[in-house]
């Protein structure tokens, strides 16, 4: 029998060497196998259950102010309306603005806990909550935002997800689901809530992660009950992972094609499981994929949207960051190098050409206000640039950055010896880009950016030089760049989206410019503004029905809403509070708002979808294991 279901007093990454996983062959033993999975998690959930019941934590104060903190978030709300309408001007108090900042999320918490608990979409004005799509992973919410509301020191809420990561969490009965979502949000979820709960446990304390406690290793195990049913997407002849698993038997289900970034943005959490359980295959299995995707051999080091898993080839030529989320396979480049401090050349040599030729191919600049456009090639590298930006690209402001410095301070990274003339220019167009991005905030009647932006460009404007300094911000009586850009009709919804504000927390914090934080102070509230949903007083009638007025009870803000139109006042809501609100763009505003040696990024990474990770020495048989073909 495999000793994977063996019974056994110490979890996986205790009771090394002993604990040697192996999958059983694809085919072989299924039925077996999935009856000892639904029997060991039955007996885990029972004992975990009596465990929790008997630790005393069951009904943990709540960590906010007396009152009712929607009614008095509304307040603000109004009072933030009247400063702007008077044009009054305070000293920032950055604790104050973190503080506002949990406020939002224990609203946003509240009422999804209340009305959309375990489902992965939550429709806030509705009140209701669903799956929002066949192969999605019920709990994206719940585990997403568990390490945000660990962040936050909000023991009630990490209780509550833990109750129901304890008993309700279960993979053997999911038939379909996206591998890199349940990689990137479940088992990254789990695998930073192990992080923070062991390396920082003064952060939402609660017992049952104690050392010695029964729960103590709660989700390291669920990560690795999940980690090995995901591995059965990577059975394909190339070994690049299916884009879809059946978890229940943990088989991938075939397609002819994958998405580059679904392929190659699950690195981060394989490699940290293999660092903490000791299990190799976990390392080898996502490693050997960037050597499939390596070894393509594309003409730069830009990738096209799709790989086939059965042959490891590209399937088109088309350079998209749109609908293909290729941020996530960029940013792994970096990331990975930074996450195995350094040891893994091989991904910043991958990273600085694929920047090179974003440079060479895909930079231009606006007709008036000369703003850096990362554009897109819709057809091939030898074709037309499409000057376009998606929110989704402003993930790469931060992320330039972050590999230039390494995530220590701009000051003191120019002092290193490695610090170079094109390490300087890097600094420049992260800064540029940051201000483009900056600019399609204020671009829209909310000063919420659109999911999608064109810009108007000189047809001959295709270079990688920058553009001037980004160190001054628009001036509020020009608005003549505003001609640059373009909105179209269908691309006006915003999706609450985290990337801007990743790249903000990453520029402050590198370059300490405190413009950062004050573009984010204004996103956040613009946030706050026109994405709130308010929860009116009811009607007073009279005995006979008819309408007098309002109840004395005050208005309230129960929760948050993406928009269908962010280019119109009043905007118009989508009803849908988004899975990344409040497991990425709070985290980022709040990490944004904070001293820069709260969750340093010199110490930490963080994956596709926020999950901050630890860096740490390789060592023993994870390692690269391979080298880059001749390019």
């Amino acid at each position: 029998m495999n000793k994977l279901y063996h019974s056994r007093d110490l979890p996986l990454y205790k009771d090394k060497p002993y604990f040697q996983p192996r999958r059983t062959p694809r085919g072989a033993g299924r039925t077996w196998r999935t009856v000892l999975i639904a029997v060991a998690g039955f007996i885990t959930i029972t004992i975990l259950y009596a465990s929790w019941g008997s630790s005393g934590s069951q009904s943990p104060i709540r960590e906010w102010p007396d009152g009712d903190l929607g009614e008095e978030l509304y307040r603000w709300m109004l009072s933030l309306e009247d400063n702007d309408k008077g044009k009054q001007t305070q000293a920032a108090d950055w604790e104050e603005r973190r503080q506002r900042v949990r406020d939002v999320f224990i609203v946003s918490w509240d009422n999804y806990e209340k009305y959309g608990w375990g489902y992965d979409e939550f429709k806030p004005i509705e009140k209701t909550g669903r799956q929002s799509a066949e192969d999605s992973m019920p709990g994206g919410m719940i585990v997403g935002a568990l390490d945000t509301a660990m962040l936050m020191n909000l023991s009630s809420c990490v209780q509550s997800a833990r109750r129901w990561i304890q008993n309700s969490l279960r993979f053997d009965q999911l038939h379909r689901v996206s591998t890199s979502e349940a990689a990137t949000r479940i088992l990254g979820g789990l695998l930073s809530a192990h992080y923070l709960s062991t390396t920082h446990p003064d952060l939402a304390p609660i017992r049952d992660d104690d050392p010695g406690a029964p729960g103590e290793d709660l989700y390291i195990e669920k990560a690795t009950d999940l980690a090995n049913q995901l591995l059965g997407a990577f059975d394909t002849p190339s070994g690049v992972p299916y884009p879809s698993v059946n978890l229940a038997t943990a088989e991938g289900i075939p397609s002819a094609e994958s998405l580059i970034a679904e392929a190659a943005s699950l690195q981060l959490e394989f490699k940290y499981l293999a660092r903490l359980t000791g299990e190799h295959e976990y390392w080898e299995v996502v490693e050997h994929v960037m050597k499939v995707v390596s070894d393509a051999q594309q003409q730069d080091g830009l990738l096209p949207m799709y790989i086939s898993p059965a042959m490891g080839a590209y399937r088109e030529k088309s350079i998209r960051w749109s609908k293909s989320w290729a941020n996530s396979y960029y940013e792994s480049l970096i990331k990975q190098y930074l996450q195995t401090s350094e040891q893994e050349p091989v991904y910043n040599d991958m990273w600085q050409e694929a920047l090179r030729d974003i440079r060479k191919h895909l930079i231009a600049h606006s007709r008036k206000a000369r703003l850096t456009v990362l554009g897109e090639r819709p057809i091939a590298l030898t074709e037309a640039l499409l000057p376009k930006m998606d929110h989704r690209v402003c993930f790469l402001p931060g992320t330039i950055a972050l590999a230039a410095t390494k995530g220590v301070p701009l000051a003191e990274a120019r002092k290193s010896p490695e610090w170079t003339t094109e390490k300087e220019e890097d600094m420049a167009l992260a800064q540029e880009l940051m201000k483009t991005c900056w600019a399609m905030y204020l671009a829209t009647e909310t000063k919420l950016a659109p999911e999608t932006t064109y810009f108007h460009v000189d047809d001959n404007e295709q270079s990688g030089e920058i553009g001037p300094t980004a160190s001054q911000p628009f001036e509020e009586a020009d608005t003549s760049w505003k001609d640059d850009v373009d909105i179209h009709p269908e691309d006006v919804h915003n999706l609450q989206r985290p990337e801007a504000v990743e790249s903000l927390l990453y520029l402050y914090r590198i370059t300490g410019d405190e413009m950062y934080r004050d573009w984010g102070w204004q996103m956040f509230t613009a946030f706050v503004k026109h994405t709130a949903v308010v929860e009116q007083p009811p009607l007073k009638r009279t005995a006979r029905g008819k309408v007098v007025g309002f109840s004395e009870m005050p208005s309230r803000i129960v929760g948050f809403s993406s928009l269908a139109n962010a280019n119109t006042l009043p905007p118009v809501p989508r009803d849908s509070m988004e899975v990344c609100w409040m497991a990425e763009t709070l985290k980022y505003f709040y990490l944004l708002f904070s001293d820069r040696e709260f969750l340093p990024l010199e110490e930490t990474v963080f994956n596709a979808v926020a999950h901050p990770f630890p860096r740490f020495e390789l060592k023993g048989d994870l390692k690269t294991g391979w080298e880059r073909e001749p390019r």
